[in-house]
């Protein structure tokens, strides 16, 4: 078969490269000038399969509204809100319910562990290395903290995740560059978890993908696309299409708009997130491998020869206009936990990155309604982590081979009932 697919992050990279290894004829049509430059780009690079949940989870919409009037919210609203903005949060408090919560935390979950089990995969066969660590952990500044972790740790148990719960002085054998003079009630330590820079795998498995076939077209912008045995799409700037025997949608939120055209609406909308990077100073004061500080939500991983924090969630906004305050705490949380870990007064990388969420929180996976058109799409702040089992599920489709996984509440179909 003759295969496009729209967009080369994380995503499209990983499908692209599955899709090639059945033995399809694949082209990837990418806006940008390379792979991974978009929410691909400096997340924080954690894979915490145990971690991974809906943000539409009990309690949550009060929790939210609390924080929103702090100095270092995690959660904010930006103008200007849209339409699309106000229907996805009406649409995220209803899946708030604790039974609609629960079964989209499986679904997640279960993508999530065999996605890094064909990680791993694929490290092992390809033989490539992105950076990665083992370990994560998550840090309690105060015993309430503590308290309110214990609804996450129950779902850990039931999920048979490995976990261990610290004291400060477990914590700090693990991270002995914690700030000393940092007191906290201690931590929870997932070792099976893993760190890895998302961009590098992007880039190497792109370079994988071209040596085994696939044809990169970068600068290219895709403005619509046809369904129908033979789909097609066109390209920005050119007047005749271009056919195929299947077109794949992983363009994150720019997918959406070319669904909409097609007659598919689903609530998709940007969910900014920030990061900063910056040059370790002396590496014996910074993180060995990740920690989480739970009061912020704010990730502090050890990549290579930087240090990277990642954090924040904010809903409306533009994309090229940065908070203030959301780097601002980037930075609180960089200094409390590794005061000297870090060169910050040059060399600081700032980035803003648009996570494609949809409201309940998995993403939408396999064939679409329209002939010859499939849907990658959605994965929100976790597409780190479910990247390369979603891709294999989606080749196993399109080959006409039941998946390893079950696609039940994965599919698109659930909007258009």
């Amino acid at each position: 078969m003759r295969v496009a697919i729209v967009g080369a992050g994380i995503i499209g990279v990983t499908t692209a490269y599955e899709i090639s290894s059945d033995g399809h004829e694949v082209t990837v049509f990418e806006r940008r000038a390379n792979a991974g430059e978009e929410t691909s780009f400096a997340n924080a690079g954690v894979i915490s399969p145990g971690y991974v949940a809906p943000w539409a989870a009990p309690g949550m919409s009060t929790k939210v509204l609390k924080q929103m009037l702090g100095l270092h919210a995690s959660v904010r609203l930006s103008l200007p809100l849209t339409f699309a903005d106000f229907n996805w949060m009406w649409r995220w408090w209803r899946a708030c319910d604790p039974d609609t919560f629960r079964a989209n935390r499986k679904r997640m979950q279960r993508l999530a562990f065999y996605s890094r089990q064909r990680l791993a995969t694929l490290r092992r066969e390809l033989d490539l290395d992105f950076e990665g660590s083992k370990g994560y952990m998550v840090v309690l500044r105060t015993d309430q903290d503590r308290h309110l972790i214990e609804p996450g740790l129950a779902i850990l148990r039931e999920s048979g995740v490995r976990f261990n719960d610290l004291d400060m002085a477990e914590a700090r054998a693990i991270e002995p560059a914690l700030n000393p003079d940092l007191s906290f009630a201690g931590g929870i330590h997932l070792p099976d978890d893993e760190i890895g820079n998302c961009r590098q795998f992007t880039l190497l498995l792109k370079s994988a993908a071209t040596h085994a076939g696939v044809k990169f077209r970068f600068g290219t912008t895709v403005c619509s696309v046809t369904p129908g045995d033979h789909p097609s799409l066109k390209v920005h700037g050119q007047s005749n299409s271009e056919s195929f025997d299947a077109i794949i949608l992983c363009a994150g939120v720019a997918s959406a708009d070319l669904l909409r055209d097609i007659g598919i609406a689903i609530p998709l909308v940007p969910v900014y997130g920030y990061s900063i990077s910056a040059p370790v100073r002396e590496p014996l004061n910074a993180p060995k491998s990740a920690i989480m500080d739970e009061r912020f939500k704010v990730a502090i991983s050890r990549l290579g020869n930087r240090v990277r924090v990642a954090g924040s969630a904010e809903l409306g906004g533009e994309f090229g206009k940065f908070r203030k305050e959301s780097i601002r705490t980037l930075y609180k949380v960089l200094l409390d936990w590794f005061p000297g870990a870090a060169v910050t007064t040059q060399g600081v990388q700032q980035w803003k990155g648009a996570r494609p969420m949809l409201p309940e929180g998995p993403p939408v996976l396999g064939r679409s309604p329209r002939p010859g058109i499939w849907l990658n799409l959605g994965h929100g702040s976790s597409g780190w982590a479910m990247a390369c089992g979603c891709a294999r599920v989606l080749a196993d489709e399109i080959l006409g081979r039941k998946p390893e996984l079950d696609l039940e509440g994965l599919r698109v179909d659930r909007y258009l009932r």
